[in-house]
Formats: C-alpha cells, sequence, structure tokens
C-alpha cells in the first residue's frame, strides 16, 4: 500500500526550520562534548566520513542522540524500540533531508527524492510496480547473465595477465550495465573502457557535492562552493543530455521489450489514466540508473570483501553453489533462490554495512517517540541503520563479528520486526529491492562458482561516503576453479528452510 492522505505536507508553524522547533524537549536528548558556539559539534568531526563519525558517537551517546553543525540540529535514532516505533506508518511517514533533498537538482519527484505529498510519486509508483513482479524479474534474469558473463570474461583476462581485481570498480560496472541493459535496453559499454563512463563519473560527482552540502555552513555555499557548483551544474546537464537521448532514441525506434522504460513511456495508470510527463520519465530513469546499481555496486563489494576474509565461510557457500547449481553453465532464474546461504552472506554484509546508511522519518502528527521523546508534527529524525543492525540488545556482545548464520531461518523468526531495515522502511522502501537481491545473489553464486578469492593481508576495511557506502581500496586476487560437479537435487529440508522466509519479507509491503 502506498501512504494515503496523511501524506500531505505538515502545516509547520511559522518559522518551522529546525529540529529543535519540532522537538519541544530537545534538551533532554544528549549531543556530544565540546558544542562551540555557531559552530556545533565540529570537533573532532570529520566532514568526509559524517556516517563513521554519528557510529562512533551512538556508541558513546546511546540510542537516540544529536549533532550540530553551523547551525543545523540532527536527531539520530539507532535503538531497535525507538527504531520500530518510528517505522509506524500510522503515525511517521518518510522525511526528504538532507542529502536526498540535495539530489532533487537532478532526480526532482523521482521515486527516491519525491516529497510525499508530489502526486508523481504515486503514479510513477503504482505505474512501476508490475515491472518488479515475479513476472518481470524471470525476464530481466538472462540479461543479468549476460552482464555477468562480461563481467567474468573481464576478470578472466585480469587473472591470465596477472593482476588482481578493483572491486568497487567492477562491481560499478557490473551493476551499471545491469540497470542499463534490464531497465532501458541501454549499453554504457563498462567492461570497454579503461576509465569509468562519464555517465557514473557524472553521477558520482553529484552525489558527493550532495553530501558535502550538509558540511558547509548554508550562507557561506555559494562563495566557498562556487566552483563545485558549476561543476555540479555540469554533471547534471550531462546526465539529462544522456538520458534525453536514451528516450529518444526509444521513442524513435519504437522497439522496446516491455522493460521499465517502455512502462514509462506507455503504461497509463491502472485506475486514472494518467501518464508520466517528459520530464518526470527523464527523472525517474536518472533515479534508477543512479539508485540500481550503486547501493548495489556497494552490497556486492562489500560481500566480496567479507567473503575473501572469511575463507570457511567462502567454502561453505561454494559447495551450496556446486550443490544446487552444479555443472549448469546458465542457473535459471528459480535456481538462485535456492541459494540461501549465499543470501545469507549478502544480508549478513547488509547488516554491518548497508550500502543506504540512513533513512528519516517525520511526524504526521504531533506525537511521543518511544514513550519519552515528543515531537511536533514535521520534526523528523535519521534512523542510522548501521548502529541498528549493530544494536547488542537484538544481535548480541558480537554484532561487530560477520556471522551469515544470524539470518538462517529459525533465527530470523525469533528477531523482533523493524531489526534489519537495508532498503528503507514503509511504502517508500527501495521498489527494486527484490531486483537488487536476485542480481547480487546471482552475481555472488556465479563468481563463487569460478573463483578463488584471495585478499591482501595488508589490506584492512575503509569505507568511503557519498551517500552510500562502499570499500575503498579493495582489490583482490583470484584463482581459476576447475568446473563444477553435476547439481544435486535439494533435499526436502532444505526446501523447507526455503520456505521459511525472506529475512527482509514485509518491508515496505
Amino acid at each position: 500500500m502506498a501512504e494515503t492522505d496523511s501524506d500531505t505536507p505538515a502545516a509547520l508553524p511559522k518559522g518551522f526550520r529546525s529540529a529543535e522547533q519540532g522537538w519541544p524537549e530537545l534538551h533532554r536528548i544528549p549531543h556530544p562534548p565540546y558544542r562551540l558556539p555557531l559552530l556545533g559539534d565540529v570537533l573532532g568531526a570529520n566532514r568526509r566520513t559524517p556516517v563513521q563519525d554519528s557510529v562512533r558517537l551512538a556508541r558513546r551517546l546511546g540510542p537516540v542522540f544529536r549533532r550540530k553543525a553551523f547551525g543545523k540540529e540532527f536527531v539520530f535514532v539507532w535503538g531497535s524500540r525507538l527504531a520500530a516505533d518510528i517505522a509506524d506508518e500510522s503515525r511517521f511517514a518518510k522525511h526528504v533531508g538532507l542529502g536526498v533533498a540535495n539530489l532533487r537538482p537532478v532526480a526532482g519527484d523521482g521515486l527516491f527524492t519525491a516529497y510525499n505529498h508530489e502526486p508523481n510519486w504515486q503514479l510513477a509508483h503504482d505505474v512501476l510496480a508490475p515491472g518488479f513482479s515475479r513476472e518481470a524479474m524471470e525476464g530481466y534474469h538472462a540479461m543479468m547473465l549476460s552482464v555477468a558473463g562480461r563481467l567474468t570474461d573481464h576478470w578472466d583476462r585480469e587473472l591470465a595477465a596477472g593482476h588482481t581485481v578493483d572491486v568497487p570498480g567492477d562491481m560499478t560496472k557490473l551493476t551499471l550495465e545491469t540497470i542499463a541493459r534490464t531497465g532501458f535496453g541501454h549499453d554504457f559499454g563498462s567492461f570497454e573502457r579503461s576509465q569509468p563512463h562519464p555517465f557514473v563519473a557524472a553521477m558520482v560527482g553529484t552525489l558527493t557535492y550532495a553530501q558535502r552540502l550538509n558540511t558547509v555552513p548554508s550562507p557561506l555555499a555559494p562563495v566557498l562552493m562556487r566552483d563545485a557548483s558549476r561543476r555540479n551544474a555540469a554533471h547534471i546537464a550531462y546526465l539529462n543530455r544522456t538520458v534525453d537521448d536514451l528516450v529518444r532514441a526509444r521513442r524513435e525506434s519504437g522497439r522496446g521489450d516491455g522493460d521499465l522504460l517502455d512502462r514509462m513511456l506507455e503504461t497509463a495508470h491502472p485506475e486514472t489514466g494518467e501518464r508520466l510527463s517528459d520530464e518526470n520519465v527523464r527523472r525517474q530513469v536518472i533515479t534508477f540508473l543512479v539508485a540500481g546499481h550503486e547501493t548495489t555496486s556497494g552490497a556486492l563489494s562489500f560481500a566480496l570483501h567479507y567473503l575473501s576474509q572469511h575463507p570457511e565461510v567462502a567454502a561453505r557457500a561454494r559447495a551450496e553453489v556446486d550443490r544446487v547449481w552444479g555443472d549448469t553453465p546458465a542457473p535459471g532464474y528459480d535456481q538462485v533462490a535456492k541459494l540461501r546461504y549465499v543470501r545469507r552472506v549478502l544480508d549478513e554484509s547488509l547488516r554491518l554495512w548497508p550500502t543506504a546508511p540512513a533513512f528519516a522519518r517525520e511526524a504526521r502528527q504531533d506525537t511521543v517517540l518511544g514513550g519519552e521523546h515528543p515531537m511536533l508534527r514535521g520534526a523528523w529524525a535519521l534512523v542510522l541503520t548501521p548502529m541498528l543492525h549493530r544494536d547488542p540488545e537484538v544481535w548480541g556482545a558480537d554484532a561487530e563479528r560477520f556471522d551469515p548464520d544470524r539470518f538462517d531461518a529459525k533465527a530470523v523468526r525469533g528477531r523482533a520486526p523493524h531489526t534489519f531495515k537495508p532498503f528503507g522502511t514503509g511504502a517508500r522502501a527501495c521498489i527494486g529491492r527484490q531486483f537488487a537481491l536476485h542480481e547480487a545473489t546471482l552475481v555472488l553464486g556465479l563468481l563463487l562458482r569460478r573463483y578463488d578469492l584471495r585478499s591482501d593481508p595488508a589490506y584492512r576495511l575503509r569505507v568511503t561516503e557519498r551517500l552510500t557506502l562502499m570499500p575503498e581500496g579493495l582489490r583482490l586476487a583470484l584463482e581459476q576453479r576447475p568446473a563444477p560437479a553435476p547439481a544435486t537435487p535439494v533435499t526436502g529440508a532444505e526446501e523447507a528452510v526455503s520456505a521459511a522466509g525472506c529475512p527482509v519479507h514485509g518491508i515496505g509491503d
């Protein structure tokens, strides 16, 4: 269900601009020590790693805390009890703020950046939701396999040359080509380039600019970011031209195969008969190209890092792939869902490093969060997902330890709702989450079957932040594996585990 009448924008009090005005008892919420006048909590802060800084503060300050920088006050929530409360759709809705609002110059009222009251969100959601049905997903599967084949061809060449592989760079190429091919019938030729496609450079530029805006005092931004603003405008212009050319070519050829672009151009709303405007089509295409590959590439990169660091986990996952897929050269759509342990590896990677590391929620009416913290209508808070996923009350004292068995069926059933949120929450959760999970599970299975992954013993995980999270400088050495044996039939017990449920089932339903 989509958000309904309470999506209308809150009638905020006159002068309502900051979290302080929306939190009548803000003084009760702890903040870092040594707050400076005007500057706020800037001592010890690193503007390049605001998420990781916030995680460190969360450990000291508790499940609800606040940070202030240059007059902007932000409230963070991560305790499982508070996160479950703020997920209540009857009292809270998505809040478009911070870096998300900074992306509106390029994405406008696309699905990710639309305000709740903007009608195009509901229209686009209803038009595009069938594009992520099981039937549609089965249609994308062959193209996912094809793009994955380009990745393994590239890795085979790197292996033959004695090179290590650039994991984040290659996962970005893979996921960009996958969403471009399946969604829009376009090929960026990423694997044939020595440098990232200009679209990727422009996309990274807009994401980086959006994040930087959060760390600069608003009155000084036009001066301090004049050059960056010019570059950002050029990046947006390039993204727009690229997408306009793509849409123009589709209209002129009239040839599509029912992909997302066809749906945007040809499908009317089933009840109202409305269609997406040309401008909104552009915004939706950019949204899918950016969001549809940026987060998935990060999830795959983190998963490959942990597999390389934990050979016993990699061996167990590989054994499952060999058992379920055998020597089948092209696993079918249904065979991907049978990789239960591989999926656990992916979920555990998303637990430790959710590539979309926060989501904001605002009060639909005056309310009290967790029975303790009054919020006026329109007040908002950021759910800090990496800390929610490390809450010791939910995940135990060893929450920092990588352990895919946290996501076996029994463990998932035993956990409270709203404790695992890599795709956001409620009606505005990621519409493409099942697409991303299928793609990532398929790719991990293919890579595990083909290669042994060897990490650099000197590498220590560093995380780069550009609204999404990504391992920095991660390179792996590869060893070719022998061809697998024929598949072993899946047992009844394994089928029972498969039927037990998806760890993220229900998010956003």
